[in-house]
């Protein structure tokens, strides 16, 4: 509210952030990554805010009472390959239950509700699996696809950096954000998308034929996910820039309507 008690077009927006469960040293804690806070406090001038992942426990309602976007970030963790009717392939890889059951209800009242959504990584995964998709646990050993995984002996800078190209979809979300048909980015993941879910459609492929990026077209508002991490030096990087400007020229904008009925209800 404003100074006349009258609900404010101009303020930041709010952004949820899903939270990881993690455990750190002998308690549990709910974590969101430096980079992924401060994306969203810079590149898309918002207002970020780290949600507790409480799995099915988790009020999506009154989340989505305070949200004027919803940015799924990467994790260490995969989504459970339960969610996506799989056993485990590989039980020495985290994963995390608590996240799964919070994030896949939210981004199906989230789209259902016209709130903004970003998926970044774990995320875009969590969104291909929210809609029915199916995920390929280990990219690096399925037949013609490449190893899509960072080098972890590598510095940040080096298992950060832009090590192949992708190919955007013309006249796709993506390509119409950025500007451009192919895109180098970085590569950090071991899982991948299988079977496209329902209602999503690819915006961007490597060059290897794996699907890099996903929006929803039925979609009231801004959904899109990519596969890499546009979060990682944004503010130098045009491309990155302009997803999480994108972004947020969509939470703006729910932001203004959200004010504008919440005025036509005062009067």
């Amino acid at each position: 509210m404003n100074k006349d008690n009258q609900p404010n077009p101009s303020r930041a927006p709010v952004v949820l952030l899903p939270a990881d469960s993690k455990q750190l040293g002998d308690h549990p804690f709910h974590v969101a990554g430096h980079k992924y806070v401060t994306a969203i406090a810079f590149a898309a001038n918002s207002l970020p805010l780290i949600i507790p992942a409480l799995g099915i426990k988790s009020d999506v309602a009154s989340l989505l009472e305070v949200a004027d976007g919803i940015l799924l970030t990467g994790a260490v963790s995969n989504v459970h390959p339960s969610n996506f009717n799989q056993a485990v392939r590989d039980p020495s890889l985290p994963l995390d239950a608590e996240r799964d059951g919070l994030t896949l209800n939210l981004i199906r009242a989230a789209v259902a509700q016209g709130i903004p959504l970003l998926g970044i990584c774990r995320g875009f995964q969590e969104i291909n699996v929210a809609f029915g998709g199916s995920l390929h646990q280990a990219v690096h050993e399925v037949d013609g696809k490449s190893d899509h995984r960072e080098p972890k002996e590598n510095t940040l800078e080096k298992q950060y950096a832009q090590v192949h190209s992708v190919n955007t979809v013309h006249g796709g979300m993506l390509d119409k954000i950025t500007g451009h048909t192919k895109l180098m980015v970085n590569s950090l993941h071991g899982q991948g998308i299988d079977r496209l879910g329902t209602g999503l459609v690819a915006e961007a492929f490597a060059e290897d034929g794996l699907i890099e990026a996903i929006s929803i077209p039925d979609a009231s508002s801004f959904a899109l996910a990519v596969q890499w991490h546009p979060e990682w030096n944004v503010l130098n990087t045009p491309s990155y820039l302009a997803i999480f400007r994108a972004f947020e020229k969509a939470c703006r904008k729910r932001v203004a309507e959200r004010s504008a009925q919440n005025n036509n209800e005062l009067n």
